[in-house]
C-alpha cells in the first residue's frame, strides 16, 4: 500500500462510514415510527443523521478537544514542544497545527482536525516529562504523519459517529422498556420494541468496536514508519513507545470513544493483555510497532 493509496482509502471510509451512519439512524426511526404509527419520528430521524454527519465533519475535532481536556500551549511556555511541532511541520512539508496541552500525568498524544489546514496536535504533560528530544520528535513526527496520511478526518468522526451509537442505543432500550411497561403492554407493538431494544443495546457495544476497528491499525504502522522516515531517526519514536507503554498512570480524560486516536492505548489496567483483548485492541501491540522500527533502522545501518 502506497501513502497515496492509504490517502485515498481514508477518504473512501470516512464517506462510507457517514453513509452507513445515516441508514442505521433513518432505519432505527423508521422502526419507531412504524410502531407507533408515527411518520413525524421518521422526519425527525432522518433530520437528526443528516445534522450529526453534518456537525461531526466540521465541528468534531472541537468535540474530541472538548472531551480531551486539551487547552491551547503558548510558546513562551512549552518552546521546545512548539519548536518540535513547527520544525517538523516544515520537513514534512504541512501547514503547522494547533498545539495543545492535556494536563495529565499518562503520557500519550494525539492528532485530530478536519484537515491539514485545521488540524491539532495535543500531548500530555506526563509525555513531556519523560520523554528526551529525539523521542518527542518521534511521537510528533507519528502524529504530524496522521495529519499526511489523512488518517484524522475519519478517526475524528468516527469519535462523534461512536458516541452517538452509544446514546441512541441508552434511547432506544429506555423507550422500548417504558413502552413495554405501560398500559399498552397488551399492544403486539409493545412487545417487539423491547425485543428490539435489549438487541440493539447488547449489539451497540459491538458495533462500536467494529467501527473503530475498520479504521484498520496498519494506519499506526504506517503513521510509525511514516514518523521514522520524517525523523530519520526510528529509535526516537521505538523509545518512546516503550517508555509510554511501560507507565502505570491511567489517563484522566479518557472515552473509548477517541481510544484509536491516541498514539498508545490510554487505557492501562496493570494486567498483560489477553488474546481477545489483543484482537478487539484499537491499536497493534506495542512490541510489534517496536520491532517494525528497528527493523526500519537496521535497514538504514546496512544500506549506509
Amino acid at each position: 500500500m502506497t501513502l497515496y493509496t492509504n490517502q485515498d482509502q481514508n477518504t473512501r471510509k470516512t464517506w462510507l462510514l457517514m453513509s452507513l451512519f445515516l441508514v442505521v439512524i433513518i432505519g432505527i426511526t423508521w422502526a419507531f415510527s412504524y410502531v407507533y404509527q408515527s411518520p413525524g419520528i421518521l422526519y425527525v430521524g432522518v433530520i437528526f443523521s443528516v445534522g450529526m454527519n453534518i456537525i461531526s465533519y466540521w465541528y468534531s475535532d472541537k468535540i474530541v478537544i472538548k472531551m480531551s481536556g486539551a487547552k491551547p500551549a503558548t510558546r513562551a511556555e512549552y518552546f521546545d514542544l512548539w519548536n518540535t511541532v513547527e520544525n517538523l511541520s516544515i520537513t514534512a512539508g504541512l501547514p503547522m497545527p494547533s498545539v495543545y496541552i492535556i494536563s495529565d500525568d499518562s503520557p500519550n498524544a494525539f492528532a485530530t482536525g478536519r484537515n491539514k489546514e485545521h488540524a491539532v496536535v495535543a500531548v500530555t504533560t506526563g509525555l513531556l516529562k519523560i520523554l528526551t528530544k529525539t523521542e518527542l520528535e518521534g511521537v510528533i513526527a507519528h502524529e504530524l504523519s496522521h495529519i499526511g496520511n489523512r488518517d484524522i478526518l475519519l478517526s475524528t468522526v468516527v469519535v462523534v459517529l461512536v458516541g452517538f451509537v452509544v446514546i441512541i442505543s441508552d434511547m432506544f432500550l429506555r423507550t422500548s422498556l417504558f413502552r413495554g411497561g405501560s398500559r399498552d403492554r397488551e399492544d403486539n407493538g409493545g412487545g417487539f420494541m423491547i425485543i428490539l431494544g435489549i438487541i440493539f443495546a447488547i449489539l451497540s457495544p459491538l458495533i462500536v468496536k467494529l467501527i473503530q476497528l475498520a479504521i484498520s491499525r496498519k494506519r499506526e504502522f504506517l503513521a510509525d514508519a511514516s514518523g521514522a522516515l520524517l525523523t530519520r531517526y526510528p529509535e526516537g519514536l521505538a523509545n518512546a513507545l516503550e517508555k509510554i507503554s511501560a507507565s502505570p498512570v491511567p489517563l484522566q480524560h479518557k472515552s473509548n470513544a477517541m481510544a484509536h486516536l491516541y498514539i498508545a492505548n490510554p487505557v492501562k489496567n496493570g494486567h498483560s493483555p489477553s488474546f481477545f483483548s489483543k484482537i478487539f485492541s484499537t491499536h497493534p501491540p506495542v512490541e510489534e510497532r517496536v520491532r517494525a522500527l528497528r527493523g526500519i533502522g537496521d535497514q538504514s545501518i546496512s544500506l549506509s
